[in-house]
């Protein structure tokens, strides 16, 4: 039994093992020892889901029984009044809640656990939009999570009327004020989400009959102006400056390290370093492959003396075992690829910082930024700085031209000088 490899008191044992998660708790032992833990955080986390354990068994909660968001909701807002900490109190709830998640990580891969709130009024019509999302306009994943996610916000704010019923009931001008409302809070990238999910969502309601007046077409279009601001990236300089700062005697130094060098050497995507597999290094050849994103094309490029020894520094000596093929893997376990573009953005964000550096962005794309520069700087044409950077139109690196300040100043014109009459 996996729980004797963390625990050898057998009242211990027998506590774990009783309520009604107490079943759970072998499997759960497994799956994180499995997951690369070691067995002293595999004991806290143990012990801090049996705080868990002990709430739901108050509340007589049947063994077995999948659990819901507001049963760990309710959890935090109880477990305070009643819990026993030696620390600051939201020190050992950050704990607590850490463990927690891992726990409902594991209940999630069982079916254990259903990440929508219980008794959502409008979960039956979210479900109907994805599974008409994925085998009408054959989403990939990556575009279901994100519409799921904004519809979500959407039917949210619609409340008891987020049913089939309430949706008939819209009209024109009040999709329109939602949105207008929506969009003076969040910034363009989320305002290009929430367009396209209402659209294709009243898409969706017309093609069930559901509605009957084309509300997609209510959804305003908020007009942007391509290559209206300047590109902000890194110097040379600056970027050299956040490479030195980076302590490569630790495991997660040895990783970032890694990951800059590639943004700096490259100029590529945050999320074609997110996804590089460990096949698309050819060692033999001294290539490397960036799959193409955001519909543009591949890249394959020389591989750089530089990057190839930070490459096989973090390989050898600091990339945790696993059998992912992504060359990049998170520092603590369990250990995966880096989940979210925010995670490489909050890489990013904190070695920029740490190298004091202050720039109004401080994400992934200012390397990428930062070298287009350098390559128009160079006297690169502009075919030349597209087909590195992957652009598949000529149009989309346009706006680096607004940076060639050296050509700029040949055309233009002279400062009028005053006449007298």
């Amino acid at each position: 039994m996996r729980l004797e490899q963390a625990f050898s008191c057998p009242e211990t044992l027998k506590k774990l093992r009783s309520g009604p998660l107490g079943a759970l708790l072998d499997g759960f032992c497994t799956w994180l020892l499995t997951h690369g833990f070691h067995r002293s955080i595999v004991r806290k986390h143990l012990s801090n889901v049996s705080h868990l354990n002990q709430h739901l068994g108050r509340r007589r909660v049947a063994a077995g029984q999948i659990l819901f968001p507001k049963d760990i909701d309710r959890f935090f807002k109880e477990y305070p009044a009643w819990c026993r900490n030696r620390g600051p109190l939201e020190a050992h709830l950050k704990r607590v809640r850490h463990s927690i998640n891992r726990f409902v990580e594991y209940l999630g891969e069982k079916g254990l656990f259903d990440p929508l709130p219980h008794g959502e009024i409008f979960a039956p019509l979210l479900d109907a939009y994805l599974e008409w999302m994925q085998h009408y306009q054959h989403a990939a994943a990556g575009t279901l999570e994100l519409r799921a996610q904004y519809l979500t916000i959407f039917l949210l704010k619609l409340g008891p009327e987020a049913t089939l019923q309430g949706v008939a009931k819209l009209s024109p001008e009040m999709v329109e004020a939602f949105f207008l409302a929506y969009a003076q809070k969040v910034g363009k990238a989320a305002r290009r989400s929430m367009q396209s999910t209402l659209r294709t969502f009243f898409r969706f309601c017309l093609h069930q009959g559901y509605v009957r007046e084309l509300l997609d077409l209510a959804v305003p279009t908020l007009r942007t102006y391509k290559l209206a601001s300047v590109p902000r990236g890194l110097t040379e300089a600056q970027a050299r400056q956040v490479l030195q700062g980076i302590d490569r005697k630790t495991a997660v130094g040895r990783r970032d390290y890694a990951i800059v060098q590639l943004l700096f050497t490259y100029g590529v995507r945050g999320g074609q370093v997110r996804a590089l597999r460990l096949e698309q290094i050819d060692w033999a050849q001294n290539r490397i492959l960036f799959a193409a994103s955001k519909g543009g094309k591949d890249s394959c490029l020389p591989l750089t003396a530089e990057v190839g020894e930070s490459l096989l520094d973090y390989l050898q000596n600091a990339r945790p075992p696993s059998s992912d093929p992504r060359v990049f893997l998170t520092s603590r376990a369990p250990y995966r690829p880096l989940p979210h573009s925010s995670s490489l953005s909050a890489i990013i964000e904190h070695r920029i910082r740490a190298a004091g550096i202050e720039i109004p962005s401080k994400g992934a794309h200012v390397f990428r930024h930062g070298f287009a520069t350098r390559m128009l700087e160079q006297g690169e044409s502009l075919k030349a700085i597209a087909d590195v950077l992957g652009h598949r139109y000529l149009g989309t690196t346009f706006i680096y031209t607004k940076v060639d300040f050296n050509a700029l100043k040949q055309v233009a014109l002279e400062w009028p000088k005053e006449v007298r009459q």
